[in-house]
């Protein structure tokens, strides 16, 4: 079932596309049924498209290889994390600066590859990530860091995070007990700030007016892309349900059930 608001779209544009991984292509370590022909179709028209996750703690080789083995090859140069988001936005603000990270390799890989010095002795930053080894110590590091006057900065604000045990604590967790502890929140750099769309929207040389954004949750995917001003499309393989699209104030400009709904209609999702 489809499920449309009113648009248009210039036919003579090349159509790029921004996409949610998990949830969308993938649900943990499995393949949402459609996602590798979609990603093919894409590659025949050869649309660009860049995949999107929240998720820091891995490297795009990293990400590149999980989702081989899930049954999609995209390549590293197609995948772009809120470890990437922070670090361009970190590079842009204060060139050649220093943090302090709480995090695992996908964040600190990307802040050194911008030239940025990882240190714990008054850093121009504190950088939390996503992470499966929250530790005691790093955390109140963090604090006194962030209390003698480091910048607070954390990659996404989600709250939570899945696992096949149930929900795991995840940055925005973290994020708020540091808050607490210093009164200081952190300037998120993931969605649903539409920075991450923006410096994604800049890596594929994409503009936001021929560009979809496809995603599993109203409150991330959806309001992030229509506040940098692209056209959304929710497939319901994830978090957001027909009914829960309703409570919000705003509407994803088409509702699919999947991606598998959109192959054979890449160069215009929108047409009858």
């Amino acid at each position: 079932m489809v499920t449309r608001t009113a648009t248009e779209l210039d036919p003579d544009a090349q159509l790029s596309y921004l996409m949610d991984m998990d949830g969308v292509l993938v649900h943990e370590e499995h393949l949402v049924p459609g996602a590798d022909e979609f990603l093919t179709e894409l590659r025949q028209n050869q649309t660009p498209f860049m995949v999107l996750t929240n998720n820091s703690i891995r490297t795009p080789r990293d990400l590149h290889a999980r989702l081989v083995r899930s049954g999609l090859d995209i390549p590293e140069r197609s995948i772009w994390t809120s470890a990437l988001a922070t670090a361009t936005f970190l590079k842009n603000q204060r060139p050649g600066g220093s943090a302090y990270v709480v995090g695992e390799s996908g964040l600190t890989t990307a802040l050194h590859d911008i030239g940025y010095v990882l240190t714990d002795t008054d850093p121009d930053y504190v950088v939390l990530g996503e992470t499966r080894t929250y530790s005691f110590e790093a955390i109140t590091k963090a604090i006194r860091l962030v209390e003698n006057g480091a910048r607070f900065i954390a990659t996404n604000p989600d709250a939570t995070g899945p696992s096949r045990e149930g929900s795991l604590p995840a940055t925005g967790s973290v994020a708020a007990l540091i808050t607490r502890a210093t009164g200081r929140e952190p300037y998120y750099v993931g969605k649903p700030n539409p920075l991450m769309m923006r410096s994604a929207l800049r890596a594929i040389g994409a503009h936001s007016e021929h560009t979809l954004m496809i995603g599993d949750r109203m409150d991330t995917d959806v309001v992030s892309g229509l506040e940098a001003g692209l056209r959304t499309i929710l497939v319901l393989t994830g978090i957001s349900t027909r009914q829960s699209v309703e409570s919000f104030p705003y509407r994803p400009t088409l509702v699919v059930d999947s991606v598998a709904d959109l192959i054979g209609r890449t160069r215009n999702p929108f047409e009858s």
